[in-house]
């Protein structure tokens, strides 16, 4: 069974940053490709982004390129995602994934796990 644990989430004001980490109980997490999704009320699960098994590729969404990044360290089964210039429109539940079956990566259904997620609230 695999558990995913995020953490880091909270509330900022505009502008501001957060990071976010993600804690894999599994020993396959040095080669699986990780995602961070978010969710906000109303609305379907989208990508933010996700981060090859060496930390060496990563992808975005168009919203948050720049803003974000996603980093991983394998000796640690963690994945981060510091956030920076932080909108309002940012505000969601953000979700860590892991299990990546293959296909399009920004694909929530391509992912077999999922953690509990952490809220962040950005206010203007």
């Amino acid at each position: 069974q695999v558990q995913l644990v995020e953490s880091g989430g909270g509330l900022v004001q505009a502008g501001g940053s957060l990071s976010l980490s993600c804690v894999a109980s599994t020993r396959t997490f040095s080669s699986d490709r990780m995602g961070w999704f978010r969710q906000a009320p109303g609305k379907e699960r989208e990508f933010v982004a996700a981060i090859n098994w060496s930390g060496g590729s990563t992808y975005y969404a168009d919203s948050v390129k720049g803003r974000f990044t996603i980093s991983r360290d394998n000796a640690k089964n963690t994945v981060y995602l510091l956030m920076n210039s932080l909108k309002p429109e940012d505000t969601a539940v953000y979700f860590c994934a892991a299990g990546y079956r293959g296909g399009y990566y920004s694909i929530a259904a391509q992912y077999n796990y999922w953690g509990q997620g952490t809220q962040v609230t950005v206010s203007s």
